[in-house]
């Protein structure tokens, strides 16, 4: 029996799969933060105060609520806003907008990964306070928890980009040659 995945009808399987899977593959770098928290043996800690376990779970709620907006673009929220929203409730949400905010969330992400990836490369920090893996079973951790984060930004592009052609047409004139320049 396959899995059922709530999306509109007219958006393609591909695009509800990546939507779909977004919150599924920013969740193991929030477990390993929360798992650091806690204190569990994922890594090793200066030691540090409220301030610093609050960042972390907080970092990890704001990651998995900006993750769930893009089943936005795949729902009938993305297109609608839900009633219960003061002020916004029952409008239509601007696909131009909501296409804009989500390039932007991507481009930001890919920006924070390839600081990331260089900041990893060249050795920066190394040494230094704060957080760091001990041994190669941390280190393999940390990078099963932080690795599918690199495919946060395409999945989120891609999917963004088949919202705005399914909401503004573009799909449908770019097949029918409607709007074409001759």
């Amino acid at each position: 029996m396959p899995m059922m995945m709530k999306a509109l009808p007219d958006v393609p399987r591909w695009a509800v799969l990546a939507a779909h899977s977004v919150p599924l593959i920013v969740l193991p770098s929030g477990l390993w933060r929360i798992a650091l928290t806690l204190g569990l043996p994922v890594a090793h800690t200066d030691p540090t105060g409220l301030g610093q376990a609050t960042f972390q779970i907080g970092l990890t709620v704001v990651g998995e609520l900006l993750a769930f907006l893009t089943l936005g673009l795949v729902r009938p929220w993305g297109e609608v806003f839900p009633k219960r929203l003061p002020f916004l409730g029952g409008r239509p949400v601007g696909a131009t907008g909501a296409t804009a905010a989500a390039l932007a969330g991507a481009l930001g992400l890919l920006a924070l990964t390839g600081w990331f990836t260089y900041v990893a490369c060249a050795g920066l920090g190394q040494g230094a306070t704060g957080t760091h893996t001990e041994g190669p079973v941390q280190e393999a951790l940390f990078l099963v928890c932080y690795l599918p984060l690199v495919a946060w930004a395409p999945l989120l592009a891609a999917v963004a980009v088949a919202y705005h052609r399914r909401r503004t047409g573009a799909r449908t004139a770019a097949r029918t040659g409607v709007g074409a320049h001759r």
